[in-house]
């Protein structure tokens, strides 16, 4: 069968390629085309664009690029229409795809199945998407167990929990043995236990985070600190917050990273959840423009109660988060000191850890998620 996959960041690519896959151990005669990356290129099959060229984070950045956007999108339509894919599959990214799929809903001639793979977060914010999703997608499949009954008991949409595949690939990882200092690699990183960095992954990110995560961790001069790098995000725009300091940048290694840290400080996102899996004690650190503003949006009008996966998934505070006006300097310093070893925060945490763990289960989300789309398919 014919599978037109659609992502529209680095996170997608990975998940998208393994479930890519998945689908080609169950369907042998799988063919791919997508909107997608490197990742999913190296699996096979036809890439239409990069991620790269559909990204754009902000407001500024949106308005400035609406031509290119729509551009892409009227590409992506005409492209599912000549191709006629037995199946699509949206991939996050929801303020693209879910325009896709309204405009597939539309043409029903000979219309794909349409397949959501890892559901649009619409419990944090625009709720009201919920009806797009009803009518446009047939079939969505979810990574968290929190979404279960969000969507299932509170708006009558049954979906498929599949498990979580960062648990997936941290496990992978982990099974095969992990960082091995015979390879070589941190081979500039000094012999003391190591805080990692984990600034976020777009340059706004970076930019509003790293700086005082540098500044705090001046204070623990017994550690060693390393920058997690971002895919794409050069050495250099690093070095304009760095400035010659005792700190190392190590780029697509953040796995061999965390295996061997001690604490991290971790910008909001998947790094958060990342970083649990690896067992390691964490500071959520989340910079905002107009702080006061946004604390009085989380208390008065977002829908959910925590920045970070691990606290979402948990439904409690297993690591701090110092978002908008609780981020400080002084802050993130007081937090991590009480998570470095020895201090009763950091086994209170790694409690919280393991009750994560048992949320997200232990199968493996693509292989599920495949095992369920290709009889779904075929009975079509």
């Amino acid at each position: 069968m014919k599978y037109y996959l659609i992502v529209g960041e680095a996170s997608g690519d990975l998940h998208a390629s393994h479930l890519m896959r998945s689908l080609q151990k169950e369907d042998p005669e799988a063919t791919f085309r997508f909107f997608g990356g490197d990742l999913m290129t190296a699996v096979g099959g036809t890439r239409v664009k990069h991620y790269k060229e559909l990204a754009y984070m902000g407001f500024v950045p949106v308005l400035l690029h609406l031509r290119t956007i729509f551009r892409n999108m009227a590409l992506c339509k005409k492209d599912i229409m000549q191709w006629q894919p037995d199946a699509v599959i949206l991939v996050d990214y929801p303020g693209f795809n879910l325009k896709i799929a309204k405009y597939l809903h539309k043409n029903r001639k000979n219309r794909p199945a349409i397949y959501y793979y890892i559901s649009p977060k619409i419990w944090a914010w625009k709720e009201y998407r919920i009806k797009n999703i009803k009518r446009d997608v047939d079939e969505l499949f979810s990574i968290l167990p929190f979404e279960v009954p969000f969507f299932e008991q509170k708006h009558h949409y049954p979906i498929h929990y599949v498990g979580n595949p960062t648990a997936d690939e941290v496990r992978s990882f982990l099974e095969e043995g992990g960082w091995r200092k015979e390879e070589g690699d941190f081979q500039h990183v000094q012999e003391k236990p190591i805080i990692a960095l984990l600034a976020g992954s777009r340059k706004q990110e970076i930019k509003d985070n790293l700086p005082a995560m540098l500044e705090a961790v001046k204070q623990f001069p017994d550690y060693q600190c390393v920058v997690a790098g971002a895919p794409g995000i050069e050495d250099a725009y690093y070095e304009e917050f760095i400035k010659g300091a005792s700190v190392e940048i190590v780029h697509d290694k953040t796995y061999d990273l965390l295996s061997r840290s001690t604490a991290a400080l971790v910008t909001s996102g998947t790094a958060t959840l990342e970083t649990a899996l690896f067992n390691v004690p964490q500071v959520v650190c989340y910079k905002t423009p107009v702080p006061h503003l946004i604390r009085f949006a989380f208390n008065h009008i977002i829908k959910c109660k925590y920045i970070s996966l691990v606290n979402l998934i948990a439904d409690k505070e297993v690591v701090q988060e110092l978002l908008a006006d609780r981020f400080s300097v002084k802050n993130i310093r007081e937090e991590l000191s009480k998570i470095l070893p020895g201090q009763t925060g950091r086994e209170q945490m790694l409690q919280g850890y393991e009750e994560i763990r048992t949320a997200l289960g232990g199968t493996c989300a693509p292989d599920n998620a495949a095992k369920l789309m290709v009889p779904l398919l075929e009975k079509s």
